[in-house]
């Protein structure tokens, strides 16, 4: 069976295409973003017979109705968005949307003696040699031969409209222009489309599986699709740009009438840092959390009906399917819903998006406290299992690389089991006394400083109130906060002066801790056992050299809190291994008491 068909149609037919809604430009896929010239170019190489491309739909699947028809599915535009909205633009009129969401026109002008396309400028609109705008030149009941007369008498041109004619004849011919359409199979499935994307697509632009179920969403008509990718797109943009809000609402009035509007405007005044989802998260976690599984592939089915037992479409299963999606999108964007979610996110220590690397770290987090609030788990359970789960999830790299089979597998058991004995299996299968004595202390082996272990013995810090090193009163909360130094507590150029010279041992993590940046300056290259020396000075009342400590005990407390051991204050160079191995041990066993300090 083909898997696409390749076949021509003229421009006028791709633009009544989208103005019937037989072909859905997925708005949320890519925002217009061509500038004017592109359009102008657009224009120039049709006019001039110039290839531009193919554009790509992809047929949706059909449904059976409740009566035993059958619904013809839509044509989703999947690549080609820009050149067919340039089209609509300067030949129909219409305004587009640019990535701010302001609405605007883009004129281009045309010289009928030249021959040459521009974009329409105040001089261009002054000089008559110029049409000002191509599109009313295809606009129905344009009368050729008055235009001709008119244009050719207010640019001295007499007997010129055998000139002109031929020029204006030729513009028009680019409604009938053919373009190249390549369709893909209803039958194919989204793996298979990404695939033959990536491959006929030029640019090797790739578009994700969220790419393609925003896009069924966006040319949904019956179920309210329209209204879920917007309160998704906006949501998202408002966390981002929260200045846009009065043109995008300004721009969609219809949208601003809506209660979908009330449920995400509380987002413009919030100023969160620390967890900000794309429009790929919020899918993800609102397919996760109500539809219990964890690869959006099947969103785009059900979406279409699909009965995964009978391999038929169904619009029950499609109708419902939308709802579902509208209840999960509308949990995820509530305000209650959120700050919660982000106040047992900060209970762990994460106080800073700098400390997580894994966005679907928090991803997993929020569908987890969203899936078990339905379930009616108390508040202070839930508190603790989705706290231990993202601090746990991050110590194992649980959701790096692929993560979707393993979202998948988590969901469902702790949907389909009691998920306080699914969370204790897990650690003790993953976070067993091996992991803290002997797999953790290996992994704190690193020079890494994004490394997650390292991030982890900061958000132990953060949540232990630990203060910087060598600090009386900074926390390391205020050191992340306002990026301070990450100092070597070997300073690096004195490793390097005693020929420690490879990076990765001199930038091992066990070597860093947060501290001020004027002790880090003051300290400079010294060895430990000479700044640790004027230390012992200074809380003996000998002078004042780093910080404000003025008390050994207040000294030694310091350096448990930077898991440093005190007899670091004599070591030197020839102590380094040792230090190092000793401080890993030291980090592996803080987390450890963090972590389990967590219920």
């Amino acid at each position: 069976m083909a898997q696409f068909d390749v076949y021509s149609t003229a421009v006028e037919n791709i633009i009544s295409w989208i103005k019937s809604g037989e072909v859905a430009i997925p708005e949320i896929q890519r925002p217009f973003v061509w500038d004017g010239t592109k359009v102008r170019d657009l224009l120039d190489s049709l006019y001039k017979g110039f290839p531009v491309g193919y554009i790509i739909v992809w047929k949706n699947p059909d449904v059976k109705l409740k009566d035993g028809s059958i619904s013809s599915g839509k044509k989703i535009l999947i690549d080609g968005q820009q050149r067919v909205t340039a089209l609509q633009a300067a030949i129909a009129g219409l305004e587009v949307t640019d990535a701010n969401y302001n609405k605007k026109r883009i004129r281009i002008a045309f010289n009928p003696q030249t021959e040459e396309f521009e974009v329409c400028n105040p001089a261009i609109e002054k000089d008559v040699k110029w049409i000002p705008d191509v599109s009313t030149i295809f606009k129905a009941g344009f009368k050729q031969y008055k235009f001709i007369k008119e244009y050719c008498k207010a640019n001295g041109l007499d007997d010129g409209e055998d000139d002109i004619e031929p020029t204006i004849s030729k513009l028009q011919s680019i409604q009938g222009i053919s373009l190249g359409v390549i369709e893909l199979s209803q039958a194919l499935s989204i793996d298979d489309v990404t695939d033959i994307f990536i491959r006929i697509n030029s640019q090797g632009v790739v578009l994700s599986q969220a790419d393609f179920a925003m896009s069924k969403i966006s040319s949904d008509d019956k179920y309210g699709g329209s209204v879920i990718r917007k309160m998704i797109d906006y949501f998202c943009h408002f966390m981002q740009r929260p200045s846009d809000y009065e043109a995008i609402i300004g721009n969609d009035s219809e949208f601003s009438k809506s209660d979908a509007l009330n449920r995400i405007k509380w987002v413009k005044d919030e100023q969160e840092d620390i967890y900000i989802p794309s429009y790929t998260d919020v899918l993800r976690v609102s397919f996760t959390h109500k539809f219990k599984r964890g690869k959006i592939a099947d969103l785009v089915s059900l979406l279409s009906g699909r009965n995964f037992e009978t391999r038929e479409n169904l619009e029950s299963i499609a109708q419902e399917s939308f709802q579902l999606l509208r209840e999960g999108v509308e949990a995820f964007v509530s305000e209650t819903n959120f700050k919660r979610y982000l106040m047992i996110v900060r209970s762990t220590g994460i106080i800073d998006s700098s400390l997580v690397r894994s966005q679907n770290v928090l991803n997993f987090g929020y569908i987890l406290y969203l899936s078990l609030k339905d379930m009616k788990v108390e508040a202070a359970v839930i508190e603790t299992l989705v706290r231990k789960w993202i601090v746990l999830s991050i110590l194992t790299g649980r959701y790096s690389g692929s993560a979707e089979s393993v979202i998948d597998y988590d969901i469902k058991r702790f949907t389909e089991q009691d998920p306080v004995k699914f969370l204790q299996n897990t650690e003790a299968g993953e976070l067993s006394d091996a992991f803290w004595n002997t797999v953790l202390v290996q992994r704190l082996d690193t020079s890494v400083s994004s490394s997650p272990y390292f991030l982890v013995f900061l958000m132990a810090q953060v949540k232990k109130c630990s203060r910087g090193f060598l600090s009386s009163q900074i926390n390391v909360q205020s050191l992340v906060e306002q990026r301070g130094d990450i100092h070597h507590i070997f300073p690096k150029k004195y490793l390097q002066k005693n020929g420690v010279n490879n990076r990765k041992d001199y930038n091992q993590i066990a070597n860093y801790v947060y501290t001020q940046s004027e002790i880090n300056i003051k300290i400079k290259d010294a060895a430990p056992c000479e700044y640790m020396g004027n230390m012992k000075k200074q809380v003996a009342g000998q002078g004042s050299f780093y910080g404000s400590i003025t008390t050994m005990d207040d000294l030694e407390a310091n350096l448990a809190e930077n898991c440093i051991p005190v007899e670091f204050m004599d070591m030197d160079i020839f102590d380094y291994a040792l230090f190092l191995d000793t401080r890993r041990t030291l980090m592996a066993e803080y987390i450890r008491d963090y972590y389990r300090s967590l219920d």
